[in-house]
C-alpha cells in the first residue's frame, strides 16, 4: 500500500509524517540526518510511495537516498508550499504534515529535480561564479585604497592585466606602510584566486565544452564558453517548459503585470527565479551592448536601442536578456543554431 509522505528537513535531522491512501496521518517521526540512519528508515517505507521534500538546504543527498530506497522524490518550492498550507502555526510536525497533505491533494508546487550528473556539473559553474565575485571584491578594495590616498589610476583602463600591473605595483608602493601590506596581501590572494578560476575553466572546457547543446547555445549573441555551459546546465531538460515565455519567466526576465480598472502597469521582474540563469542571460545581453559595433544592426542591437529610448538602459538590457531566453528555448527545442528573427515575426520580448 502506497503512502503520501511529507519531510521537513533541517541541518541535523528530518521530520516525516505519513498519510495512508485514506488520507489519515500517522505520528511524526524524527530521523537523524546521517546516511546510515536515513537509509535504514527510508527502506522501511512502502516502495513506490512519494516523499515531498523542500528545495532548501542540503536536499541533494536526501533525494538520492529517497530514490535509492525505491521511493519517488517530489521536490517542492518552500515559499509556495507554505502559502498553500492551512493555519498560522509552524512546527516541524505541522510542516511535514502540510507537505504530505499537499502531496495527497495533488496541490504540491513541484520543482524539477535535475539528474545527479547535471547537479554535479553545476557545481563547477556555480563555484566559478562565486570565485569571480571574490576577485571583483578584491579588485574593488585595492582600487579603493589607491583612491583614498589620491593616487591616479587613469593612465590605463585595467590595473590588473598586462602593463596595468606595472602601474598597480607602483601605486601600491606609494601607499602608507600598513595599507600597503594589506593591499599586497589582497593582490596575492587575487592572483591565487585567478589561478584557481583558470583550473575550473579548464575543467569546464574538458567536461562540458564539447557538448553539442552547449555549442548550439554559444551561437546566441553575447554567449561564449562559460555562459553557454551555464545556460545548458541551468535550463536542463527544456521539455519541462511549455513555452519560450515560460522559460523567460523561470529566468526572472518577464516583468510582473498589474491590471485593474482597464489600466495595465508593467512592474519589475520577480525576485523568485533561477538567479544563475538570470545572471547568464543578463551577462550575455551586457556583452552585446559592450560590443556595440558588432551587434548594432542585429535584432538584439536594435531591440536594445529601441527600449532604451522608450524607457531606460536597464530595462533594455533585461529585454535583450528575455529575447535570448526565448531564443534558447527554440534552439533546444528545434535543435538548431540561433537565427535572427524575421522582421514580421519578432519575438514577444521585442515589445519590452
Amino acid at each position: 500500500m502506497k503512502e503520501y509522505i511529507g519531510c521537513d528537513s533541517h541541518q541535523r535531522y528530518s521530520v516525516f509524517v505519513r498519510l495512508n491512501e485514506g488520507g489519515q496521518a500517522g505520528a511524526a517521526e524524527r530521523v537523524e540526518n546521517d546516511r546510515a540512519t536515513m537509509r535504514q528508515y527510508l527502506r522501511r517505507l512502502p516502495a513506490g510511495s512519494a516523499v515531498a521534500v523542500e528545495a532548501s538546504g542540503g536536499w541533494y543527498w536526501l533525494v538520492d537516498e529517497i530514490e535509492a530506497a525505491g521511493l519517488i522524490a517530489k521536490l517542492t518550492d518552500p515559499k509556495e508550499a507554505k502559502q498553500r498550507m492551512r493555519g498560522r502555526n509552524k512546527t516541524d510536525e505541522i510542516d511535514a504534515r502540510g507537505l504530505a497533505y499537499l502531496l495527497y491533494d495533488e496541490r504540491l508546487p513541484e520543482v524539477w529535480i535535475p539528474p545527479a550528473e547535471l547537479r554535479d556539473l553545476r557545481g563547477l559553474l556555480r563555484t566559478r561564479l562565486s570565485m569571480r565575485r571574490v576577485t571583483t571584491s578584491l579588485k574593488n578594495r585595492i582600487s579603493a585604497a589607491i583612491r583614498r590616498y589620491g593616487l591616479r589610476e587613469d593612465e590605463c583602463s585595467d590595473l590588473f592585466a598586462g602593463t596595468g600591473r606595472v602601474h598597480l605595483s607602483s601605486y601600491i608602493g606609494w601607499l602608507p606602510l600598513q595599507t600597503r601590506f594589506a593591499a599586497q596581501e589582497e593582490w596575492a590572494l587575487l592572483d591565487e584566486t585567478e589561478k584557481r578560476i583558470k583550473r575550473l575553466e579548464d575543467r569546464i572546457a574538458d567536461r562540458i565544452g564539447k557538448v553539442g547543446w552547449v555549442r548550439m547555445l554559444k551561437s546566441l549573441p553575447g554567449v561564449g564558453d562559460i555562459l553557454g555551459a551555464t545556460l545548458w546546465l541551468e535550463i536542463g531538460d527544456v521539455k519541462r517548459f511549455h513555452s519560450a515565455e515560460h522559460l523567460a519567466s523561470y529566468a526572472g526576465l518577464t516583468p510582473t503585470v498589474f491590471s485593474s480598472g482597464g489600466k495595465t502597469h508593467m512592474g519589475p521582474t520577480p525576485k523568485s527565479a533561477n538567479h544563475y540563469l538570470k545572471w547568464a542571460f543578463v551577462e550575455a545581453a551586457s556583452a552585446t551592448i559592450r560590443q556595440k559595433n558588432k551587434y548594432a544592426f542585429t535584432h538584439v542591437g536594435r531591440l536594445y536601442e529601441r527600449i532604451k529610448n522608450q524607457k531606460c538602459s536597464a530595462k533594455a538590457k533585461v529585454a535583450v536578456g528575455r529575447h535570448l531566453a526565448e531564443a534558447s528555448y527554440w534552439i533546444l527545442t528545434r535543435k538548431q543554431f540561433y537565427r535572427e528573427p524575421a522582421p514580421a515575426l519578432v519575438a514577444s520580448s521585442s515589445n519590452g
